[in-house]
């Protein structure tokens, strides 16, 4: 594999590996060295055999792990001597091996409950919030999602969604006592007086507009012999007497308020006991929610909702980001001043986190089976040796050192029994 190939890390760690191998091979070649000048001095330097015994066990041990190191990632010297080039014969089987022991040892409900207990995730995330331009870009990053789910929506579906949901609501509830309630609070204010004073305004505006169609009217409807001018004047005792009453019905203590007042509090009454007028209102609620109308009128307001939205998440002054800024800092603050609900955010996450995990375990180690099954035998025995390989030079170049004592321990018993 190229160099380029190799992360920064992996680049680290084959420098090291590749330093400790230098060193453990240069101490078999001196050891050898060692031996070979010693063993051509013995004769002369009979002491010298202590070292010759010492370099020769020490090659023999430092062959050996030299072996076992290697054998455990490719074929000494390129023979397919059995038994060796184990991580690449055996991936398959070290990968199940792997995912088993992380299910099994790892993921259990009580080492990832332990490890998470002391994890403070509400103070962690009021700090990141409060973290100068943090709120802001989640707030961004929130609002840019909104687009994307609202075109994932078709406006059909959402207006018959929402006039199921409308029609559901308003079904439980009693409208004519809700509607009687509200005409006496109106009623308490004296707005209904006012309500009263507007419709006689209306009225006295809707005379003096339509004056000419009247006399128009009058003088369509009576006889051909009559003079015109017996219908003028009709005509004016007509609107005189109409603007006289509506000047009555202006009067605070005119008979027509009383008449009003009498009414309007006997239709509050009704409304608020008279099972035929609920049963009317409802009748004519539920008629009219089951009108094709509705459900246009609740599709259009679906849509002026949608584009308005729209429009507003691309503006540079949103003021949906702004808001859910807004929100953002009011939680961070919430999170650090209220313990209660930090805890219980605490709770919730670790709980969360705890399940899932423990719930989804056997997947995460099929993931972790299922990727080592689909590295090549070469791809796993080199990331094996790059994380552990520095420290199996370290044992090449022990089993030289052990080896040489060992060795000479031997040749000095061997000595002491002869």
């Amino acid at each position: 594999m190229k160099m380029d190939s190799y992360s920064v890390l992996e680049r680290e760690q084959l420098a090291q590996l590749a330093r400790f191998r230098r060193i453990a091979t240069g101490l078999l070649l001196m050891m050898a060295v060692v031996f070979v000048v010693a063993k051509r001095l013995e004769v002369a330097y009979p002491w010298l055999a202590l070292v010759r015994a010492f370099a020769e066990a020490a090659m023999v041990g430092a062959l050996a792990d030299w072996f076992a190191v290697t054998a455990l990632f490719k074929h000494p010297l390129g023979l397919p001597i059995p038994h060796t080039a184990i991580i690449r014969r055996n991936k398959d089987r070290i990968g199940a091996s792997i995912a088993n022991f992380l299910e099994h040892n790892f993921m259990t409900r009580e080492v990832i409950s332990e490890e998470l207990a002391e994890v403070d995730f509400a103070a962690a995330l009021a700090s990141w919030l409060e973290a100068p331009g943090n709120g802001r870009r989640l707030a961004h990053q929130l609002a840019g999602t909104i687009p994307a789910l609202l075109r994932m929506m078709e406006d059909k579906d959402v207006g018959h969604f929402l006039q199921q949901r409308v029609s559901a609501t308003l079904q439980e509830v009693r409208f004519a006592p809700l509607l009687g309630g509200l005409l006496a609070i109106l009623k308490a204010g004296g707005q209904h007086q006012r309500v009263f004073d507007h419709v006689i305004e209306l009225a006295a505006d809707a005379l003096d507009r339509n004056q000419p169609y009247i006399r128009q009217k009058i003088h369509d409807s009576s006889p051909r012999w009559l003079p015109k001018s017996i219908d003028e004047k009709f005509f004016v005792r007509l609107v005189d007497e109409l603007n006289n009453i509506l000047d009555e019905m202006r009067e605070e203590d005119s008979e027509w308020r009383g008449r009003f007042e009498f009414a309007f509090e006997n239709f509050i009454e009704q409304l608020k006991t008279s099972p035929d007028y609920e049963a009317r209102i409802d009748r004519w609620i539920r008629e009219m929610l089951a009108q094709n109308e509705f459900r246009g009128y609740i599709t259009q307001i679906w849509q002026d909702i949608k584009a308005r939205l729209l429009q507003d998440v691309e503006a540079e002054d949103s003021k949906t980001v702004a808001r859910l800024e807004q929100a953002l800092v009011a939680l961070a603050r919430a999170l650090e001043q209220d313990r209660v609900v930090s805890d219980k955010l605490n709770r919730w996450l670790r709980g969360f986190a705890t399940e899932t995990i423990v719930h989804r375990r056997g997947e995460i180690a099929q993931l972790v089976e299922r990727v080592i099954r689909k590295w090549d035998g070469e791809t796993i025995a080199r990331k094996v040796e790059l994380h552990v390989g520095k420290d199996l030079q370290y044992i090449r170049i022990n089993g030289t050192l052990v080896g040489g004592m060992v060795g000479l321990v031997l040749h000095l018993v061997a000595l002491a029994l002869g």
